[in-house]
């Protein structure tokens, strides 16, 4: 018997006793319903951001909202810096952040100082990155880790070190800002699919309680730009990762029929002989991961109206963002970044 019939009935025994089972005990299963009705990809995109031209020529994003006097905060886009690694000859010069294989480091180098002289007005602020590796690892930075890559591997990084900017490097994945308005604490979280399963955001939380005292009452958080439910086609093998973790792991997926022209032009060609239900034409589960570290920031104990979305998708804007999946791997990679102004 499948395992939802079998749920179904141990349910309605619950029920007749007078009792309710323990969500907690197993994980639900999504059914097809419970993904909600089938979407297209337009229905789910979601608009970028403001887009901000520094002086320097450089455009990234700031977070709606947060003006906060004391703060330093955004997100980079792949537009106005030096690199020629990922446009064309014709095209503008880009804003490339990652020491990838493809491109210059010298061009790199002057793309991160374009970046913190756009956000912090000093292009000399110190840029803090680590190793990532889509883990739920994060490092406290100090004034001894400016301008520089921690050693640590991480995927997280927090200070309330005046002074530092603290970066995460994103291609798709999600950037996550939080800054706590009490105690000027920071911090920064890159969250992949995989770090988001592992609950990245609420350890990063609860890493800020204990290292700063923070409340989570007091804490602004912001969702950068990434890869959105429109374009991010999963396996079973993710949803099921989600769904042995979250109890909400149903909300987090829609089925989506991608239009495709030619499919629609010539639906002939895409008929098979397979029996109906096993054949591979059809609704593709997609997974909406800037949702899923938004319900983890609530359940963190982040108030809903203190949490920003400042970014749209990458895939569907490649004027605007690198993105690893569209680009089949050749991408550059852009940054969201935070820290603490000097007094």
């Amino acid at each position: 018997m499948h395992l939802r019939a079998q749920l179904d009935i141990l349910d309605g025994d619950f029920e007749r006793a007078g009792l309710i089972r323990s969500r907690r005990a197993m994980s639900r299963v999504p059914n097809r319903r419970e993904r909600r009705d089938p979407a297209r990809p337009e229905d789910l995109a979601r608009p970028a951001g403001e887009v901000r031209r520094a002086d320097n020529g450089s455009r990234w994003l700031p977070v709606p909202g947060w003006d906060l006097d004391w703060l330093w905060s955004g997100f980079s886009t792949r537009l106005g810096g030096s690199s020629r690694a990922y446009c064309r000859d014709d095209e503008e010069a880009e804003l490339n952040l990652g020491f990838t294989t493809e491109d210059d480091r010298e061009a790199v180098l002057s793309n991160r100082h374009r970046l913190a002289e756009a956000v912090t007005g000093n292009a000399g602020t110190p840029l803090v990155t680590m190793r990532q590796f889509h883990s739920n690892l994060i490092q406290r930075a100090r004034l001894a880790d400016a301008d520089r890559s921690l050693p640590q591997r991480a995927d997280g990084l927090m200070t309330d070190t005046p002074g530092l900017l603290l970066a995460v490097q994103v291609a798709d994945c999600i950037p996550v800002l939080v800054a706590d308005r009490k105690r000027r604490a920071v911090a920064a979280f890159h969250a992949g699919w995989r770090g988001t399963v592992k609950r990245i955001v609420e350890a990063g939380v609860g890493r800020m309680r204990m290292e700063f005292g923070s409340r989570p009452a007091d804490l602004v958080a912001a969702i950068g730009p990434g890869i959105g439910p429109c374009c991010y086609a999963v396996g079973d093998e993710v949803m099921s990762e989600f769904t042995s973790q979250f109890l909400y792991a149903a909300d987090l997926f829609r089925e989506v029929y991608d239009e495709e022209p030619v499919r629609l032009k010539y639906p002939m060609l895409f008929l098979t002989q397979r029996a109906p239900g096993h054949s591979p034409i059809g609704p593709q589960i997609h997974l909406d991961l800037a949702e899923a570290n938004r319900r983890q920031l609530l359940d963190a104990g982040v108030k809903a109206a203190s949490i920003r979305i400042a970014g749209g998708c990458t895939s569907c804007h490649p004027e605007l963002f690198y993105s690893h999946r569209r680009s089949r791997g050749h991408a550059g990679r852009m940054m969201g970044v935070i820290g603490i102004r000097k007094a």
